[in-house]
């Protein structure tokens, strides 16, 4: 590692190599290539007089790309695009005079730029899916172990920690959802032109209309695509770069929800993120098991979600047809959203392959509070063996409170319990408060509910995926 310079994080803590290959110059400038090589081709088929030797000239040299040659052309000419049409040139001598034919710069720029948030797109979708499955996993093991469950991150009633899973897998199913959608609504540039009239293309074809629309045609299928963009000016419009990067932080959302919910959760010493044996977690507390793989998903959603706000300001300064507001802006905000990104898959792939539970911590907080919210079940008890409704209310009413202050403001255990069944209105004795007071019977539907959501909604979606599954994740730090 050199250390006389700024590297960045992304590279040696955070973002896989696979992320970092896609938004490479290395990625850039093949893709380049074999846009050159797709007008090309496109461009013969509707009669320029372009070769099949010329064409395979152009694919001999699509990947050996001399960058010492562009690296010296764009030092005199001050053009990153007209510096590689030219090192291509070099290397194909026979077909240069028709590279780039008719395109303006754009034509590589942002086809490029498309080409590569779609390859970007399919790998936080893989990610993703797999982070699903590990979380249905998880859910189905423990769809029946009772939790409290919060509101206000107060106590409120029973849940189990299967279903609470559910909560993180539904947010994660939607952001899959927006995620393909996103990347299937992606199309091509295509061949605009300067200010997206596709003038040069009416020059090249003597006006034929057909022609320069096959054109575009054969250039789409030639990527990959079905559709190009219907209108533009010499760019596409910057709003999908604040689409793509919307679903970017949807997927960030859930994550720190998550994350949040796993750090909660450490303090209440319920449930804990992975944690290695040599691990250390604090330098000058020894004990600490600190959550800080949780920690560093909220801390790159936090960055992916501001980071939102970088192509939602470029789509606005657009002028006209078009300015070069965006391209220092979006050539750092759209690469980097999604290396944070991959990032926070990464690290989610890593916790939730090692999610621990401590089913008897879970138990005794679930106890401590269950006689307040079994209250009612105890009083409904009562009244059965001849009590007063109303009597045993406000008797209740009392006891609860007095409970709670040797809970508060004694530091005691709660008797609740205790104290009913030493109060003759109730008429019960121990066993049969205990009876009242399991949490099973707490739960509602919370474990037919996970059933449910993993059958209809989680099942569809590991199945169409079921060839990628399996992918983990380990972390560098």
């Amino acid at each position: 590692m050199q250390h006389d310079r700024y590297i960045s994080p992304f590279e040696t803590r955070y973002a896989s190599k696979e992320m970092q290959y896609i938004f490479s110059e290395d990625n850039k400038f093949r893709t380049w290539r074999r846009l050159w090589i797709a007008l090309a081709k496109a461009e013969k088929e509707q009669g320029l007089p372009i070769t099949d030797e010329q064409i395979a000239e152009l694919e001999a040299h699509r990947d050996d790309i001399n960058y010492d040659v562009a690296v010296a052309r764009e030092k005199e000419c001050r053009h990153d695009v007209m510096s590689h049409v030219y090192a291509y040139g070099v290397q194909c001598p026979n077909a240069k005079g028709f590279i780039h034919l008719g395109a303006t710069s754009c034509y590589v720029g942002d086809n490029t730029d498309v080409i590569i948030m779609r390859e970007a797109l399919d790998v936080v979708e893989r990610k993703l899916v797999n982070v699903i499955a590990l979380l249905a996993k998880f859910a189905d093991h423990y769809k029946d172990m009772p939790a409290l469950a919060y509101t206000h991150l107060q106590p409120a009633q029973l849940t189990t920690v299967g279903k609470r899973a559910t909560l993180w897998l539904n947010e994660l199913c939607m952001d899959l959802d927006e995620i393909r959608h996103r990347r299937d609504s992606l199309a091509l540039l295509g061949s605009k032109g300067t200010t997206g009239t596709q003038a040069s293309f009416v020059e090249l074809f003597e006006g034929d209309s057909a022609k320069i629309k096959a054109v575009e045609a054969s250039i789409a299928r030639e990527m990959g695509f079905d559709k190009v963009v219907p209108v533009s000016g010499q760019t596409y419009s910057r709003k999908v770069d604040y689409n793509v990067l919307s679903s970017l932080a949807g997927l960030a959302q859930s994550a720190m929800k998550f994350g949040n919910d796993m750090r909660l959760l450490a303090n209440f010493k319920e449930m804990e993120e992975p944690f290695e044996k040599q691990q250390i977690g604090s330098s000058a507390m020894p004990y600490k098991r600190n959550p800080m793989r949780c920690e560093r998903i909220c801390a790159l959603a936090r960055y992916v979600m501001v980071d939102v706000l970088n192509p939602a300001f470029t789509a606005g300064t657009q002028w006209f047809e078009r300015t070069l507001d965006d391209s220092a802006n979006k050539r750092i905000a759209v690469a980097e959203a999604f290396l944070a990104a991959d990032a926070i898959l990464n690290i989610l792939l890593n916790v939730c392959d090692g999610l621990v539970v401590y089913p008897k911590v879970v138990r005794a907080r679930i106890m401590a509070e269950l006689p307040f919210m079994a209250s009612e079940n105890i009083m409904m008890s009562a009244v059965k063996k001849g009590g007063d409704r109303q009597v045993l209310h406000e008797k209740l009413r009392v006891h609860a409170m007095a409970a709670a202050k040797v809970v508060k403001e004694e530091g005691g255990k709660n008797d609740l319990i205790e104290r009913v069944c030493a109060d003759p209105d109730f008429g019960l004795d121990y066993d049969e408060v205990e009876a009242i007071l399991r949490p099973e019977d707490f739960t509602g539907r919370s474990a037919e509910q996970v059933t449910e959501f993993l059958a209809d909604v989680v099942a569809p979606i590991l199945e169409s995926h079921k060839d990628v599954l399996g992918e983990t994740a380990e972390l560098s730090v």
